[in-house]
Parts: C-alpha cells; structure tokens; sequence
C-alpha cells in the first residue's frame, strides 16, 4: 500500500481522461467550514482541521487507482475521519459521501453497492449509539445514496468505455498485422514469379546473343518490360489497391512458361467471376507457375477453370516432378499464402503429389470483393 502512495505523488493524482471533474468535487469539503462563519477556529481546532485534510486528500485521490479490496481501507479511513467530526462539526458528513462516491472503484457494481449499503448502514448506527442530531444521518442518507448509486453507475460506464477502447486498439492491432501479411504474400507472389521470369529471359537472351542479336534485343526488352511492370504491381499492393485479372494472368503464365519450354493447355469456361474469386485464382496460377519454373523441370502444364453447381473449380497441374519433401512443400511461403486466401474468400484448396503437382481450389461464386 505504501508502495501505491509512492508512485501517486510520482504521477498524476487521478487519470488523465477523467479530466478536472475529480479536483471540482472537492470543493465540497466548504461543508467543513460552515461552523466557521459565525467565529474562526481556535488554534488546536484549526491544526486538527488542516491534519484531517491531510490525511483525507491522499485516500481521496488513492480512490482513483486503487480497485475492489484495496479501496474498502480507503473508504473505511474516509467513515473514520467523518465520525471523528461528527460530534464536532455538522459538516463532517462530508467525508463519508466521499465514502459512498468511493463505492464506484468495485469492478462488480453488486461489490459496490454492498459497500455502499454497509457504510450507510454503519453511519446510520454510529449516529444512533453517539446521539447525533436527526439531520446529521438525514444529510448523509439524502446525499450519500444518490451520490454514491450515480459514482457506482459511472463506473461501470467508465470500465465499460475502457474495455471498448482496449478492444478498439486490439482490433487496430490485428488489422496492422493482417495487412502486413497480406503484402507480405502479395510481395512474395509478385516478386516470385517475376524474378524467375526476368532469370529465364536472362538466360534466353545470354543464349542468343551470339546467334541472333534481334532475337536477343527482344529478350532484354521483355526483361525490361517485366521488371517495370513488376515494380508498378509493388507499388500497387504496397497501396493496397492490386487486383489481378485471370485472363491477363493467363496470358502472362503462357509467356513465362513458353520462355522456359513449358507447353501450357488452357481450358477456362466463360462465366462471370466475383472480383475476389477472380483474383484468388489468378494469384493462385501465379504462385502455381512460378513453381513450376523454380523447380519442376516440366514441360507441360494444364489449367481448367469451370464452374459447379455454386462453386468455381480450377485445377492447376504439371507433369514434372514431384517434391521429395512434400510437407515442405506445404509449409512454404507461396502455398500457406494460397492456403490464406482461398480460407478467406470461403473456399478449400487441395494438393496432390504424383507423376507431378496437382493443385485443385474451390471458391464459393457467392464471394464478393
């Protein structure tokens, strides 16, 4: 406890989104001095007055951090410094309202009220065992019950608000990490295939230079082409904004693997196609090629697009060979991406290793962008 008051005077003496409200409620301590208006204090009187100001002006702001059984000694050395008073000064019912008000710092509202119901209920009996005036527990009940049922209902409102703004910034949170994952699989997807393409067509162009110059300056132009092409599909999904059609990504597959000796067969049914299954598919025949150019040494490779029932199928499949390490394989970047976006848009992906890789994905035609 004294470790708490330590780091109090340390910091601010109530929390900053309270704001002023908590130091404007003290100005009803001026109860204390009504007595006073008629003829000041004597000496010792005024020296008790200033010590018991000081002694409540730490437990009041202690209220303001401390939460469920710390607060009761809190409360309890607010009843203590009213019923001290009490014979003396009528005022003194000041302090134990700030008890009721203290109430509030229950995290269960039933805690609160209970507290609130046992510190009316001990100044209703100290007020009968002492003989105070009628009007002493009269002020207290009058104030006391709706000051501390509206403490304890602000609190609650208080945490409430609190615990919406920790989600708020927990929801914040896994959007940022969302979006980071989401450019990192769109990166790696762009760059993958792209880097392999630019190194076939360096090799193509490496090949030729001594044989056919044209062919040659060709190559370097498509290389050229590609890598600023690459870079504005970068910029795009840094922004957030790329979407890949699958008919260009199509045409874009035939290339690649024609550069590379590899024979693609098509077979893509005519239908509309929501924009987001569209671009899942493309990514995914992206993610498909550039494995195909990386490490399958195929030759051919068939693509199917085709719609059943309220589903769109595409299988996607080569016949070069098949991973040796296939979990590997599952495990990597280009496929858990895949795996990501296909569980998002509502669909299944399925992988198949043989004679060579097999991919099969189902999306839902009901996904929207």
């Amino acid at each position: 406890m004294l470790e708490k008051f330590k780091r109090l005077l340390a910091g601010p003496l109530v929390p900053p989104f309270m704001g002023k409200g908590p130091y404007l409620w003290l100005l009803s301590l001026n109860f204390l001095f009504w007595k006073y208006l008629g003829g000041l204090p004597s000496p010792f009187e005024a020296a008790m007055l200033a010590l018991s100001l000081l002694v409540f002006l730490p437990l009041y702001f202690a209220t303001f951090w401390l939460y469920d059984r710390r607060v009761v000694l809190l409360i309890a050395g607010m009843f203590c410094l009213g019923a001290a008073w009490a014979p003396y000064n009528f005022g003194a019912g000041t302090f134990i309202i700030f008890g009721c008000a203290a109430c509030a710092a229950f995290e269960k509202s039933r805690h609160g009220y209970l507290m609130l119901a046992l510190v009316l209920a001990a100044a209703l009996g100290f007020a009968g065992a002492t003989g105070l005036p009628r009007g002493f527990i009269v002020s207290i009940m009058a104030v006391g019950v709706p000051v501390g049922i509206a403490s304890i209902m602000d609190g609650r409102l208080r945490r409430f608000n609190m615990q919406l703004l920790r989600k708020q910034e927990e929801v914040e949170h896994m959007a940022r990490i969302a979006e980071r994952e989401r450019i990192s699989r769109d990166l790696h997807d762009l760059l993958g295939h792209t880097l392999s393409l630019i190194a076939i067509k360096a090799e193509l162009a490496g090949r030729l230079l001594e044989r056919d110059t044209a062919a040659t300056a060709r190559e370097i132009k498509d290389i050229e082409t590609t890598a600023r092409h690459a870079l504005a599909e970068v910029r795009s999904a840094v922004s957030g904004y790329r979407q890949t059609g699958f008919v260009q990504e199509l045409a874009q597959a035939r290339a690649a693997l024609a550069a590379a000796d590899v024979q693609l067969e098509a077979d893509v049914q005519s239908f509309a196609m929501p924009a987001t299954a569209e671009n899942v598919l493309a990514l995914a025949l992206r993610e498909a090629v550039t494995n195909i150019l990386r490490h399958a040494s195929a030759t051919r490779c068939q693509v199917s697009v085709r719609q059943e029932g309220g589903q769109i199928v595409c299988h996607i499949s080569d016949d070069g060979r098949a991973p040796v390490d296939r979990e590997a394989l599952a495990r990597g970047n280009g496929l858990r991406g895949m795996r990501e976006r296909v569980a998002a848009a509502g669909g299944r992906l399925t992988l198949n290793a043989g004679s060579g890789l097999s991919l099969e994905l189902y999306l839902p035609m009901g996904a929207v962008a």
